[in-house]
C-alpha cells in the first residue's frame, strides 16, 4: 500500500470510533433525576416558608391577646387605685372627726349625755347608759368601726327613744360614710337633722350637702350649705359650708 491509501484508512477508522461518543444522547434516567431533585428542593422551601409564616401569625395573635390582657389589667389597676384613694379620703375624714372628739372627749361626752334629754345628764336606764358608752368606746378606744356599726344599730333597736338617739344616728352616718354606703349615711344624717335641738344637727346638714355634691346634685347641695350658714352663723360648720358654696360656683 502506498502512503496515501494508509492515511485514508487510518482517518476513516478514527472518525468511526469518535462518532458514537460525540453523538450519544444523555441518558433519560439522569435527566429525570435532575428534574426530580429541583422539584423536591422547591417543595421543601415552600413548606419552610409556609411554616414560618404560620409561626409569625401565631406569634402576632398571641401578642395581640397579651396586649389586650395588659390593657384590661391596666384599667383594673387604675380603677382600683381611684377607689382606694376615695376610700382613704373617707377614712381620713372619719379619723379627723374621731381625733377632734378624742382631744375634747370630756366636754363632748357631757354634751352628748345632755343632748335631747330635757335637762337630764344621763338616761334613767343604767343599761342604756352602758350600751351607749360601750358603742362610743368601740370607736374612741378600740378603733373597731365595724363593731361600732353593729353596736349603734343594736342600741337604736333597743332604745329608739333614747336621749342619745341623735348622737347614735350621727355616728352611724359617719361610719357608713367612710364605707361608701351613701344611702345608709344619708338616712342617719337625716335622722339627726330631725332632732332640732341636737348639737350634731349642723354637722349632719353639712354632711348631707357633701353627699348631695358627690351624687352630682349641686342644687340640692347648695341649699343644704345655705341652710347651715343661715341657721348656724359664725360657727366652724358654717365657715366650712361657705367654702363649699364657693367651690360650687
Amino acid at each position: 500500500m502506498n502512503s496515501n491509501l494508509m492515511r485514508n484508512i487510518a482517518l476513516t477508522l478514527l472518525i468511526g470510533a469518535a462518532t458514537p461518543v460525540v453523538a450519544a444522547p444523555a441518558p433519560v434516567t439522569e435527566l429525570n433525576a435532575s428534574s426530580s431533585g429541583s422539584d423536591s428542593s422547591l417543595q421543601r422551601l415552600e413548606r419552610m416558608f409556609e411554616a414560618r409564616s404560620q409561626m409569625q401569625l401565631d406569634m402576632q395573635r398571641q401578642l395581640d391577646e397579651l396586649s389586650r390582657d395588659v390593657g384590661e389589667l391596666r384599667g383594673m389597676v387604675e380603677r382600683n387605685s381611684y377607689d382606694m384613694k376615695q376610700m382613704l379620703e373617707r377614712q381620713r375624714e372619719l379619723y379627723r372627726e374621731i381625733d377632734k372628739l378624742s382631744r375634747s372627749k370630756p366636754a363632748e361626752v357631757k354634751e352628748e349625755k345632755s343632748d335631747n334629754s330635757g335637762g337630764e345628764t344621763y338616761a334613767a336606764n343604767a343599761d342604756e347608759n352602758s350600751a351607749y358608752e360601750s358603742a362610743v368606746n368601740l370607736i374612741l378606744k378600740e378603733k373597731d368601726y365595724v363593731g361600732a356599726i353593729t353596736a349603734f344599730n343594736g342600741f337604736l333597736s333597743a332604745y329608739p327613744e333614747s336621749v342619745y338617739a341623735a348622737n347614735a344616728h350621727y355616728w352611724l352616718g359617719q361610719l357608713y360614710f367612710t364605707q361608701n354606703k351613701m344611702s345608709e349615711a344619708q338616712s342617719h344624717f337625716q335622722s339627726v337633722v330631725d332632732f332640732q335641738d341636737s348639737n350634731k344637727r349642723a354637722d349632719a346638714l353639712l354632711k348631707m350637702g357633701v353627699l348631695a355634691e358627690r351624687a352630682n346634685k349641686p342644687d340640692e347641695a347648695k341649699k343644704l350649705y345655705q341652710q347651715v350658714v343661715a341657721e348656724y352663723p359664725n360657727t366652724a360648720t358654717s365657715q366650712q359650708a361657705e367654702k363649699s358654696l364657693k367651690s360650687l360656683k
